[in-house]
């Protein structure tokens, strides 16, 4: 007979709500104040706990942002499988823009963008961070328009990846000019002509290079 996995005690469900308070409030002081004038003290006041708290999680303001920045990029992507490329597509742009266009995405990812022009470590979290999310993208967007047949298996997961969501980035997170619903299935259009574009190109160097 298998024993009945018991809840987690008091103290365990304490301690998590807690961490979730601590990093709900640095995304909250990150998006106020910038990574520049965050503190750990402010951090702590937002969170409604002690500095020691922090200090037994993490080691500094360093370590924590890194954590958190880890933490929102590694979330996994919705179920993106409407049959179709095209739906994909759209569906894609749909989330990214909602992503994008909150209030704290949109506060916090120009500063620490500019943070990791002086900060290697930064740097190297979102530069990985970014990577993650082109692979998944790839894996599940082209992946499985490859195996219905409306892309060549030779599709580049990374390139394709730029061509859907890079021009919404652009919008959003440089230019930071607002995104009209309307403007999304124009895009969505034109992100798979590109795609199909290219991959085809890809895929007639492929078979001229085998012959």
């Amino acid at each position: 007979m298998t024993a009945e996995k018991r809840p987690p005690a008091g103290a365990a469900v304490l301690r998590g709500e807690i961490t979730t308070a601590i990093r709900r409030a640095l995304m909250q002081e990150l998006a106020a104040a910038g990574y520049g004038r965050l503190s750990i003290e402010a951090v702590a006041r937002r969170a409604g706990v002690s500095k020691t708290a922090i200090y037994r999680r993490w080691s500094s303001k360093l370590d924590l942002v890194l954590d958190v920045v880890s933490a929102v990029a590694g979330r996994k992507l919705p179920l993106l499988d409407t049959g179709t490329l095209d739906g994909d597509v759209r569906l894609l742009l749909l989330v990214v823009t909602g992503a994008l266009g909150h209030p704290l995405a949109s506060q916090i990812i120009p500063d620490l963008l500019a943070e990791a022009a002086r900060n290697p470590q930064i740097a190297g979290t979102l530069q990985g961070a970014l990577n993650d999310y082109q692979e998944r993208i790839g894996e599940i967007v082209v992946g499985r328009a490859v195996e219905r047949g409306e892309l060549p298996a030779g599709a580049d997961p990374r390139a394709a990846a730029d061509l859907i969501v890079g021009p919404v980035y652009w919008r959003l997170a440089i230019a930071r000019v607002p995104l009209e619903p309307a403007e999304l299935p124009r895009m969505a259009e034109a992100a798979v002509a590109a795609l199909r574009v290219a991959c085809a190109e890809s895929d007639t160097a492929v078979r001229s290079s085998q012959r």
